[in-house]
């Protein structure tokens, strides 16, 4: 944060401009974006989940049900037996006083290592029109537990399946106030097809994206 500060103040410098924006350009800024026309849109259907649901599956990413949180130490251990993987992850801080030894598994919260291949974390919102999981990092919301498993187990609340990448963006701004340092989108298993045209997954990031929808 602190060196992207120090470029855009080093920008406004040059432009004769103070190094923290006035009130009043947030303001100017804040009216151009209110103003501004929606570019058009394609349609959505009144069921945002299934729509999510759809477009996620298109993706490769499979989707399971959660009843509520209690129930995600079993819906892991469920998943991981399936897929033949070792009972153990990394998981964001929100779920680190859950259960996890009754499902016989070893979950740390804590950011992912280059030896941890699974990642269980929350999102920021998911979006139905692509199928695609929008992750906002922060100090308890670690991007590189989504990014850097071979595995990411992914909870997403109902409640925060939004349109499109507009309303997430709405969604974030009211929210949050500030960016974050990064924000990652999620559309699937990563994938390249840059060697001799051959989809190959997990190139930049994980093989499997698995989502457990929270009601």
């Amino acid at each position: 944060m602190s060196a992207r500060a120090n470029i855009l103040a080093r920008i406004r410098t040059r432009q004769g401009k103070a190094v923290t924006p006035r009130a009043s350009e947030r303001e100017t800024v804040a009216r151009e974006i209110a103003a501004r026309a929606a570019g058009p849109r394609p349609g959505m259907p009144a069921d945002l989940q299934a729509r999510f649901i759809e477009r996620a599956r298109n993706l490769a990413t499979t989707v399971d049900e959660l009843p509520d949180l209690q129930a995600l130490p079993r819906a892991v251990a469920t998943y991981l037996q399936a897929q033949s993987l070792q009972p153990s992850a990394v998981c964001w801080p929100a779920f680190a006083d859950l259960d996890w030894a009754a499902q016989g598994l070893s979950v740390e919260a804590r950011p992912a290592m280059a030896n941890d291949l699974v990642g269980i974390t929350g999102v920021f919102c998911a979006i139905a029109e692509t199928g695609t999981l929008m992750m906002c990092s922060g100090s308890d919301n670690h991007a590189v537990t989504s990014l850097l498993p071979e595995t990411h187990i992914a909870v997403v609340p109902r409640r925060r399946i939004v349109s499109g990448m507009e309303e997430g963006w709405a969604l974030l701004r009211a929210e949050l106030g500030a960016m974050p340092r990064a924000v990652n989108f999620v559309s699937g298993p990563s994938r390249t097809a840059d060697i001799e045209q051959t989809v190959t997954l997990g190139a930049h990031g994980p093989y499997r994206v698995h989502v457990l929808l929270l009601s």
